[in-house]
C-alpha cells in the first residue's frame, strides 16, 4: 500500500483526520488514480513498448547471440514491470528489494553490460515517445533507480 495514505490510515484508527490530512489522504488518491492509469497503460502495451527496443537491439548488436539479446529483453520486461508495481505502491524499496536478488548478478554473470545499458536507452526513448510528461515524470524516479542497480552498478565494475 502506499506508505503515505497508511500512514493516514494509522492516524485515523485513533481519531478523524484533521483537515489537512483529509488534503493529503485526498492527494494521495488522486495520484494513485494516476498510478493506476500509468500502471494499465504499461501492462496494456507491454508488447507495443518491447517491439520496437527489440528490433534496434539486433540492429545494434547484430553480432551478439540471439539468445544473449533475448535474455537482456526479457530482464527488462520484467524490470519495467517491476517499476510499474512500485510506481503503483510509490515504494522505491519495493523495487529494491525485487531487483538487488536477482538482476545485478546475473548481468555480471553474463558478460551483458553493454547490451542492457543500450536495452535501457532504448526503453527510455520508446517511453518518451509513448507516455505524457506527467506520466514520464510519475515513472521516471522508478527506472532512474533500476538504471542505477542494473547499469550504472555494473559500469562501475
Amino acid at each position: 500500500m502506499h506508505p503515505e495514505i497508511e500512514a493516514l490510515l494509522d492516524q485515523a484508527e485513533t481519531r478523524f483526520l484533521k483537515g489537512e490530512e483529509i488534503i493529503a489522504f485526498k492527494r494521495q488518491a488522486a495520484t494513485l488514480a494516476q498510478r493506476l492509469k500509468i500502471y494499465e497503460f504499461l501492462r496494456e502495451k507491454e508488447a507495443t513498448i518491447f517491439q520496437p527496443v527489440a528490433n534496434k537491439l539486433q540492429e545494434s548488436f547484430p553480432n551478439q547471440k540471439e539468445e544473449t539479446l533475448e535474455r537482456s529483453l526479457k530482464h527488462w520486461v520484467l524490470v519495467l514491470r517491476y517499476c510499474a508495481m512500485a510506481m503503483l505502491l510509490n515504494d522505491l524499496n519495493f523495487l529494491e528489494q525485487r531487483l538487488q536478488d536477482w538482476v545485478s548478478g546475473i548481468v555480471e554473470a553474463h558478460q551483458t553490460q553493454k547490451v542492457e545499458a543500450t536495452v535501457c536507452t532504448l526503453l527510455e526513448t520508446r517511453l518518451k515517445e509513448l507516455l505524457s510528461e506527467q506520466a514520464r515524470a510519475i515513472l521516471q524516479p522508478f527506472l532512474d533507480q533500476a538504471k542505477s542497480m542494473i547499469v550504472d552498478s555494473n559500469a562501475q565494475e
